[in-house]
Formats: structure tokens, C-alpha cells, sequence
């Protein structure tokens, strides 16, 4: 007993066991079926099938959902092919055994005949038969046809699931965790009930089988007694007869028990409760217990009815009826357990999960708690960054962190930290956007998304800061405008390869032969996820991304480096770049600053001396430069005109890494620019800087 206790208890090794055994059991059902088996371990192997009968039936009662049971096609299955393994030793063993007694073939067989029997076997084979009827013609054919209808419908809704899934999952609504987890419960339903198509026809072929033995024993039985152990037509009937329909009955009781699980495990509905549970809180209501005792009453006044019997079950509806009245429509609450502390360490615990990470001191926790404003304009920032950047940007995990000052919050990209600030959730942030008449009482700060001078105020005083020239928003504001600043500043580092691939799946939606030439087999996932990074980091979006595949599937084959390529990418889609740098004026002139001739040759022989290098230019040169492009853009970037410096294609990016501490200052190549767009060009920069020479140094400005 102390043993079996240590089994059961023993749960973790129960896959283990599950693994040796199943082998076993498969052996054992293929060697009954060839070898003899003596009629006490045939009276075991029939007491074994009743019970696994039993166990599984009790198992689909006691599941929440249909799911929860997934592994019941295939041990019906195993548990069909046990039980006709199980006809065949026992028919073996009454035709060949039969004559010594009914107990021949074991005492199972001997009770289970002799109980339906009663002394008729003409009755006792209309009962068999009856039961086959029922087994077959109801509920097997019942539960095959349920089974094949919920199939057909699970697949033809798993499309629209998984796009429901994705939907949840791109407005934050899931963790991509969670996500991933529906996504495998979906498929999981969908086999589970293809499988259950299949299973139900094993339950009528088992119960068709039981038939045909049935009538095999018996006229094999009847011959062999007559021909061989010189028995008359009505000895051999009393005894064939008897041990044909024991063993028939003992095979398909279990049979009979496995149809009613499989028909039940497909009708329920999913729902997180038991069977039990589920039909005691669907009948629990006095509005159906009232009419039907009050018909049942009725009844029992119609002359002829059996009174005795209709009133008192009358009376029993009505006592359930009273009863259920006076009980609350509340479902009892169920004790929750605590789960035991794990003593295993998983990657998870040592993993950060999310790419983005805004921690809040506790004085902001109001902002994220179910009615804070926070977490939906998180979601709302997600969103309309995603559109903006063509790729769908990770969830944003918020969590409180108590290292933090009350009021301050830190951002983390990929782990690391972004930016961070202050913000009080009582108070709104007056913004001095434009040079204010009056100044309003309160907290001097700087904005932190921005570094826009700005004062914290009393929402009292927000009518009076309106008035007096400020640009007033609330709290929660102030934290989504940094993080949809970070993010996009950022959203090339939470580019990967899983994002480009999500892409070209989409691409092979509506253009298979242009993903069909980009796939990882043709071209490395890796170099079109690096061109991808690469545009994002100048910001370009992805959302044309057709003529960005279209350019990287002419020049990928012949360009392996991911800048050369880049670049390559670039001249070909550059109306995508411009219209981005001024899509609000597109009917206007783009206003560019040009190098000086001289200037632009020095940069160009710069970057042929050193091509691999970030920044090729001599530290000097490369400071007065930033400071002659900043200077002459200031005064388009004060009339909120967009303006760009144009110079060759070669030391392009190396004048982007130089100009990136300036926002506001795109740098584009000369082939980017589109001949049907007008082109001012507001300074040329650079005659002046021409003496100061150029180094082949790699030092950083």
C-alpha cells in the first residue's frame, strides 16, 4: 500500500511512465491476438478493459472543456484495438475450450452470459442485439456525425481566430506569451476534432466487429460441438450460445461505456466547469422546475394516468422548485488553493520577456491601475506607430519599481535604459512652445521628451496658462510622448529577424513572386533584416515595403554588404524617402543645403580612403561641418519648412552619423531625388572649410 501511495503520489515521473508503458501495451494487445492466453489472465485483461472503460468516462465528466481531455482519440484507439485483441484470444478460447463448461473460457465470460441469458438465449440475443443497435445506430453514428461537424466548422473558423489573436495581440491586449499560447490552443482544438472525426468511426467499426464475432462464435461454436465432441443441436446452442453472447457482452459493455464518453466529450460546450457543475447551474433555476411540476399535476387528474405516480413526482418538482427560490442565483465560490512554491529555476526567471520596459515609482501607479488613462494611450501609441513604421512594435510591459522616486519613471529598450523623467500625476504640464506673455505659477522643468522649457501647475491655473501662451497637457500624456518618442527613435533596435520574416509573409499575400525571391533561401534573412534596421535608424518607413523587396530583390543577389546594399536600396525607392522628409507638403519644393564642390570631393576622397569606416573624415573638419549645416538649416527648420543635405552617395551615411545629434537634418544622395519634384536649395556650405583638410583618421566627432 506505502508503494502505491509513492506511485501515485509520484506525478512528475508519470510522462517516464507513460513512455515505458505505452510500448508495452502495444506489444501486449498484438500478442494476444497470436498467442493463447490462459482463461485467468483472459478474466484479468477483462476486468482491466471494464476499468480503463470507466476511468475514461469518469475523466470526460469531470473536464472543464473538450480540450482538457485531448489525448482521448488516440487512447480510444488503443483501448478499441485492446478490446478486439481481447475477441480475438477469447474466441480462440471457446472454440477450442468451449466443451469443457460454460467456465471454460474464464468466470467473466461464464457471469456476463449467464446474467443476460436468463435461461432464454433467444432473449438473451435480442438484448445483445438491442444494445449493438443502440451502441450503433444512436450514439456512435450521433457522435461521429457531432464530431464531423465540429471539425468542419473549428477549421473554417481557425483563419478568423488567428486574426482576432494577432488583432489582441497588436493592440496590447496580449502578451506575446499569451498569444502564442492561444494561438497553439486554436490548433490544438482543430486536430483534436479532426481526430475525433476519425475516433468515431473506430467506435462503429468496434461495434460492428462485436456483431460479426458474435455470429462467428456461435456458428463456429454449433459446428465445432456438433462435429468434433458429438454434441446434439441443443447442447451445443446452451453452451456456445452462452459463452458467444458473455464474451460478446464483456467486450462491448466497455464499447458500449467509451461511445457514451466520446459522444459526451464532443457535445460539451467550452466552458471552464465541469460537466456536473455545468448542467446543476443550467437546471438550478425555479422558472423550470414551476411549470413542469405544475404539467406533471395536471396529468395525474386525467382519468386513466397513473395517479400514484405522476403526484408524487409532481410533488418532488415542486419541493426542487421551492428550494431553488429560495437559494441565491450565485454559484458558491470555490477555495483557491495557492500553487506550492516551485524549487526549479526556469530561463524565464532570468529573462526579461519584454523589449520595452517603462518602470513608474508608486506615485504614478494610479495612472496604470484599470481606470488609469496610461495603458490605453500606451496602446493607442503602439498602434499609430505601427502604422507609421509598417511593422507591428512590441507590447510595452509596465511594472512598478520601488528603487524609483514616487514621481519618476524609467524607459528601457532592449534592456537598455532609454530615458527617463518625472511627472506628477495631481498636476499638468504647461509647455512654453511659443514664447508666453505671462508666466504661470509653478515647477520649473524641462520637458522630458522634448527638453522644452516647462512648468508642473495646478489644473486650477490650466485656463490661465491657455490664455497666457502655454501648450497645456495632463500627465499621462507627458509619459506616452516619450515613450512614442523613444520608441521610434528606436524601433530599429526592436527590428529583428522574426519582424522581417513577418513581413515577407505578408509580401507573399499579394505578391508571391516577389517574396518567393526574397526568402531566406534565396537571399540571407539576416542582410534584408539589416537594410530593414538600416532605414529605420534614418527613418524611413517600411510601409512600402513592395518597392523596398522590389529593390532588394534586384540588387540582393549581386551586393552581400548590408551598407553597399543599402545604399543600392535607397536610390531606388527614393520618393518613398522624400515623401516621408515632407508628406503635409507635397505639392512644395524640397528644400535642400548642398556641399561646396571642393568640399564634397575632399569627403568623397575621405570615404574612398577608408570605406569601412563610420567616420572618415578629420575630427576638425567634421565639427566645423556640423556646425555650417545647423546654421544654415535653422532658418527653414524655424519656418517648420523640411530640409535636407544632399551630397554624393559614397560618404552619405558617414555625414548622417556626423548630422544625427541635429534632428531635423535628413541626409539624402543625390540619385534619391525624384525628377518630378521641385528642389530649392536654401545654402551650399563648405568653400570656407575647404583648407582645413581632411584626415584618413577614424576618430569620432
Amino acid at each position: 500500500m506505502a508503494a502505491l501511495d509513492r506511485l501515485l503520489s509520484a506525478r512528475a515521473a508519470a510522462p517516464l511512465l507513460g513512455q515505458s508503458l505505452l510500448p508495452v501495451a502495444m506489444l501486449l494487445i498484438v500478442l494476444l491476438m497470436v498467442v493463447p492466453v490462459p482463461a485467468l489472465l483472459l478474466d484479468t485483461f477483462f476486468v482491466g478493459n471494464i476499468l480503463l472503460s470507466l476511468v475514461m468516462l469518469m475523466l470526460v465528466l469531470q473536464a472543464a472543456r473538450p480540450l482538457d481531455f485531448s489525448a482521448f482519440p488516440t487512447i480510444l484507439l488503443v483501448a478499441t484495438l485492446f478490446r478486439l485483441s481481447l475477441n480475438v484470444a477469447s474466441t480462440r478460447v471457446v472454440l477450442v475450450a468451449g466443451h469443457e463448461g460454460t467456465d471454460a473460457a474464464g468466470k467473466v465470460i461464464e457471469a456476463f452470459g449467464a446474467a443476460l441469458i436468463g435461461g432464454n438465449f433467444v432473449v438473451g440475443l435480442i438484448v445483445f442485439v438491442i444494445l449493438m443497435i443502440v451502441n450503433l445506430a444512436v450514439i456512435a453514428k450521433g457522435a461521429g456525425r457531432v464530431s464531423e461537424v465540429s471539425a468542419r466548422f473549428t477549421l473554417d473558423a481557425l483563419p478568423g481566430k488567428q486574426m482576432a489573436i494577432d488583432a489582441d495581440l497588436n493592440a496590447g491586449m496580449l502578451t506575446p506569451e499569451e498569444a502564442r499560447a492561444r494561438r497553439g490552443e486554436v490548433a490544438a482544438e482543430a486536430d483534436f476534432y479532426g481526430s475525433m472525426d476519425g475516433a468515431s468511426k473506430f467506435v462503429k467499426g468496434d461495434a460492428v466487429a462485436g456483431i460479426l464475432i458474435l455470429l462467428v462464435n456461435i456458428f463456429g461454436g454449433l459446428i465445432i460441438g456438433l462435429t468434433s465432441h458429438g454434441m446434439t443441436l441443443a447442447e451445443a446452442a446452451d453452451l456456445y450460445v452462452l459463452l458467444s453472447i458473455g464474451d460478446a457482452l464483456v467486450a462491448q459493455i466497455p464499447a458500449l461505456l467509451l461511445s457514451i464518453g466520446a459522444a459526451i466529450l464532443v457535445t460539451r460546450s467550452a466552458e471552464d466547469r465541469g460537466l456536473a457543475a455545468q448542467i446543476g447551474g443550467q437546471f438550478a433555476r425555479a422558472s423550470a422546475w414551476w411549470p413542469a411540476a405544475g404539467v406533471m399535476g395536471a396529468m395525474a387528474l386525467v382519468p386513466g394516468l397513473p395517479a400514484s405516480v405522476l403526484l408524487p413526482a409532481a410533488a418532488v418538482a415542486s419541493t426542487i422548485a421551492w428550494r431553488l427560490s429560495r437559494t441565491p442565483d450565485v454559484p458558491p465560490a470555490e477555495p483557491v488553493t495557492p500553487p506550492p512554491p516551485s524549487t526549479t529555476i526556469e530561463w524565464s526567471d532570468v529573462s526579461e520577456s519584454a523589449p520595452v520596459l517603462l518602470e513608474i515609482g508608486y506615485g504614478l501607479i494610479p495612472l496604470v491601475d484599470e481606470a488609469g488613462p496610461l495603458m490605453t494611450r500606451i496602446t493607442g501609441i503602439r498602434r499609430q506607430l505601427s502604422q507609421e513604421l509598417g511593422f507591428v512594435l512590441p507590447m510595452v510591459r509596465v511594472r512598478d519599481n520601488l528603487g524609483l522616486p514616487p514621481q519618476a519613471y524609467r524607459i528601457s529598450v532592449a534592456e537598455e535604459p532609454a530615458g527617463q523623467g518625472e511627472a506628477w500625476p495631481a498636476d499638468l504640464l504647461a509647455l512654453e512652445a511659443e514664447p508666453v506673455r505671462v508666466e504661470v505659477a509653478g515647477r520649473a522643468v524641462r520637458d522630458p521628451a522634448f527638453g522644452m522649457a516647462a512648468r508642473w501647475i495646478d489644473p486650477a491655473l490650466e485656463d490661465e496658462a491657455l490664455a497666457a501662451g502655454y501648450t497645456v497637457v495632463d500627465c499621462a500624456t507627458v509619459v506616452g510622448t516619450h515613450v512614442y518618442k523613444l520608441l521610434k527613435d528606436r524601433s530599429f533596435i526592436l527590428f529583428g529577424q522574426d519582424d522581417m520574416q513577418g513581413l515577407l509573409d505578408a509580401l507573399a499575400t499579394r505578391h508571391p513572386q516577389l517574396a518567393a525571391s526574397l526568402s531566406p533561401k534565396t537571399v540571407p534573412l539576416a542582410l534584408t533584416t539589416e537594410v530593414a534596421r538600416s532605414l529605420l535608424e534614418e527613418g524611413v518607413s517600411l510601409r512600402g515595403f513592395p518597392r523596398i523587396a522590389a529593390a532588394l530583390s534586384q540588387h540582393a543577389p549581386a551586393i552581400a554588404d548590408p551598407a553597399l546594399l543599402t545604399e543600392a536600396v535607397r536610390a531606388r525607392i527614393g520618393g518613398l524617402i522624400v515623401a516621408g522628409l515632407s508628406a503635409e507638403a507635397a505639392d512644395q519644393p524640397l528644400h535642400v543645403i548642398a556641399l561646396a564642390p571642393g568640399l564634397e570631393q575632399l569627403l568623397v576622397s575621405a570615404h574612398r580612403a577608408a570605406p569601412g569606416s563610420e567616420y572618415p573624415f578629420e575630427p576638425g573638419l567634421g565639427s566645423r561641418l556640423v556646425e555650417a549645416v545647423a546654421e544654415a538649416a535653422a532658418g527653414p527648420l524655424a519656418d517648420g519648412k523640411p530640409v535636407a543635405l544632399v551630397t554624393q552617395p559614397g560618404p552619405r551615411r558617414a555625414l548622417w552619423r556626423l548630422l544625427r545629434l541635429r534632428p531635423g537634418i535628413p541626409v539624402l544622395a543625390f540619385p534619391e531625388l525624384q525628377d518630378n519634384r521641385a528642389i530649392e536649395v536654401v545654402a551650399v556650405v563648405g568653400e570656407e572649410l575647404v583648407g582645413a583638410g581632411v584626415g584618413g583618421g577614424l576618430e569620432k566627432v
